[in-house]
């Protein structure tokens, strides 16, 4: 089939499951934040990926058949490798979802607050949010985090996901993956 994409404006990249197959993006080389697949989209994705998601006696991962919401990511890719891990076709979205998939949301100070917001009021007691940051060490970023963790733990609990425990290949010391539930009501 022939496009008349002009492929000097982005690069395909490619992001290798554990079944051999490959999910393929493209990304510009310039625009918003919307073009790129950010780092932690990729640790996320990888992450999903790894045995604490699979059943243990029969090997099924636990995506099959659950409701997933992504928040952020850039082009998409986390939301991307959730679909094709399980596989199903749902049409339709009752609330609330297992999973909230959040990667690379924490950097934009405007955001946080709505980010928030749109936690309470999409999960539920049993929903799992799985978020996957970059730390950022530069200008405002540290004050951003600082301020969204600090609003967050009003309402939920955060455990932050040691390095063994994420994807080897694709992990890193400066991105983080925490999972963050409601906090129970006395």
């Amino acid at each position: 089939m022939a496009t008349n994409t002009d492929d000097s404006k982005y690069f395909v990249r490619e992001i290798e499951k554990n079944d051999g197959c490959s999910l393929r993006l493209k990304q510009c080389y310039i625009g918003d934040v919307g073009c790129v697949v950010w780092d932690a989209a990729i640790v996320l994705a990888k992450y999903l990926e790894t045995k604490q998601f699979y059943e243990p006696t029969s090997g099924v991962n636990v995506w099959s058949g659950k409701t997933v919401v992504e928040l952020g990511a850039g082009t998409g890719v986390v939301g991307l490798m959730a679909a094709t891990l399980g596989g199903e076709d749902i049409s339709e979205f009752l609330p609330p979802p297992h999973y909230i998939l959040m990667a690379d949301c924490i950097y934009y100070e405007q955001s946080i607050v709505p980010l928030v917001e749109s936690l309470k009021l999409l999960s539920g007691p049993e929903t799992c949010i799985i978020c996957c940051y970059e730390q950022r060490t530069e200008g405002i970023n540290p004050e951003v985090e600082r301020k969204f963790f600090e609003l967050l733990q009003q309402n939920f609990s955060c455990e932050k996901i040691p390095l063994d425990k994420q994807d080897p290949e694709f992990s890193s010391p400066e991105i983080h993956v925490l999972h963050i539930r409601r906090k129970q009501k006395k």
